[in-house]
């Protein structure tokens, strides 16, 4: 479960990048109760998502011309400038290199051996998101690769996650927890993209969880605010409903309503 201790190799910021954040505000406070708060023009427009005065995620404009909408996860570090060096010997892309936010914190952006972006954040004044694993919040951070495999490999060589493959229906998931860490700190997992998923161009990718009260209303309020659903609501014995969508700028994520104790 995801949480706010944020020990290193953990989820702990989540930004949405589009290209027009006035329609993104519209959408992501309608479908989740999110209120906006701008940082105002002198960050570009940068802001954060809350519930409830706590931070739970945040939303910038397209960093260049010609980049794709997206949520982009960051991960805890220690120190960035050597997280930079870990992606570079195992094969990742360095997509920019570490800087200074004023003196929140220090980040850097990349890109696996796969294809899937991700990025760092190394907490200064502010250590991370102020909600997780609540509902409205991030809960869950899972990786579609085309190559699941050297993935786990990257992974394990920049942050040193530990990996446990569980069984859900009919095949094996891959549950990861940070080094060190123990079960209850499990954040995320990687999935193998199929082959009918790839030839269809779905291209490896972080894909954020929010926790949601009903998966099915979630899902039916963001069909009418205009998201198109790429997994329709779904249950997954021990886990809970889930389903995948896509917002209007084509900006993936999910959401699930998490089974309780004995489901």
């Amino acid at each position: 479960m995801l949480n706010t201790a944020y020990h290193p190799g953990s989820p702990d910021w989540l930004d949405l990048s589009s290209p027009d954040t006035r329609a993104s505000v519209d959408f992501y406070t309608a479908l989740f109760g999110w209120t906006f708060d701008s940082t105002g023009p002198e960050t570009g427009g940068y802001g954060f998502f809350q519930l409830d005065g706590r931070t739970v995620a945040a939303l910038g404009p397209l960093a260049e011309e010609g980049s794709l909408p997206g949520w982009t996860l960051y991960f805890a570090t220690l120190d960035a400038d050597r997280t930079t060096e870990l992606v570079e010997e195992a094969g990742g892309r360095v997509r920019f290199t570490p800087f200074d936010v004023f003196t929140s914190g220090r980040m850097a952006g990349y890109t696996d051996p796969t294809g899937a972006d991700f990025a760092v954040w190394q907490a200064h004044d502010t250590r991370g998101l102020d909600l997780v694993d609540q509902e409205g919040s991030l809960c869950w951070a899972e990786c579609h690769s085309v190559d699941a495999e050297l993935a786990k490999s990257f992974y394990r060589t920049v942050f040193g996650w530990q990996e446990q493959d569980v069984p859900v229906g009919n095949s094996l998931y891959t549950v990861l927890t940070p080094a060190g860490g123990g079960t209850d700190d499990a954040h995320g997992g990687i999935v193998q993209l199929s082959p009918e998923q790839t030839a269809a161009g779905t291209a490896s990718h972080w894909l954020p969880y929010f926790e949601v009260p009903n998966a099915d209303a979630s899902l039916a309020i963001a069909g009418t605010l205009g998201a198109t659903v790429r997994l329709p609501a779904t249950d997954v014995h021990g886990v809970g409903r889930l389903a995948q969508l896509a917002d209007p700028h084509g900006a993936v994520f999910a959401v699930i309503t998490s089974a309780g104790p004995g489901e």
